[in-house]
């Protein structure tokens, strides 16, 4: 559709994310900081309980890309990533946001996220923050494994981290890219769930919020459970 076309268009305000969703989006985002700030701070205990914390977001998470909302859903937003690299090279174009959801590019973003958000907790359950002689911190799950395999899961978890920071800083810059380039404001919706789009648009499907709810309690459970070895 032109611009000049879309203009004459009827908007609309349609809801399009569902508050479990943008809720996971923002906790995620302070949880994250917390964990950096906390282990350079050398607060252990707040580091793990953090981690514990974005561990249950997680599982939430992918569970939730699968009985969520349609928008929340992978088969939704995870396109193929040629489809991707066609959106990602008309960046520079201006043009109306009428995606309902993730665009081809950021549901890559959201995947490749989650991956290293996944590796860095699962590291982190088998890593331990030595301090002199005694171990000030340990994942719940170091008693099962060899100094070397807790060491090498402490490699990977520094390592990890720096990757998933750059993914962060990419995604930061992506968002500027759409908001200077192509005119699209990416982060309102993500608070306020609604985006304006052409009457014609069909409403996505949002499921309950107690369904999420369920589903973090779900999750919550079972972190206990690995937290406590029950």
């Amino acid at each position: 559709m032109a611009l000049r076309d879309f203009n004459r268009t009827m908007m609309l305000p349609m809801r399009i994310w569902d508050i479990p969703t943008r809720l996971f989006h923002w906790a995620i985002v302070l949880l994250v900081l917390l964990s950096f700030v906390s282990v350079q701070a050398g607060w252990m205990q707040i580091h793990l309980l953090s981690g514990y914390s974005l561990l249950a977001l997680l599982l939430f998470r992918v569970i939730w890309g699968f009985v969520g909302s349609e928008t929340a859903r992978f088969r939704q937003f995870l396109g193929s990533p040629a489809k991707a690299l066609r959106h990602l090279r008309s960046i520079r174009q201006p043009a109306p946001d009428t995606q309902v959801g993730h665009n081809p590019a950021g549901g890559w973003m959201v995947l490749g996220m989650l991956l290293l958000l996944g590796v860095q907790i699962v590291s982190g359950l088998f890593n331990t923050e030595e301090y002199g002689k005694a171990y000030a911190a340990a994942g719940p799950l170091v008693k099962f494994v060899s100094q070397e395999v807790a060491s090498l899961a402490g490699d990977v978890h520094a390592i990890n981290f720096y990757l998933l920071a750059t993914l962060i800083v990419l995604h930061i810059l992506a968002i500027g890219a759409y908001a200077r380039l192509k005119k699209q404001n990416l982060v309102l919706p993500m608070i306020t769930g609604v985006k304006r789009l052409p009457a014609a648009t069909r409403q996505p499907r949002l499921v309950s919020p107690l369904r999420a709810a369920l589903v973090l309690a779900l999750a919550g459970v079972a972190v206990w459970a690995l937290a406590t070895q029950v």
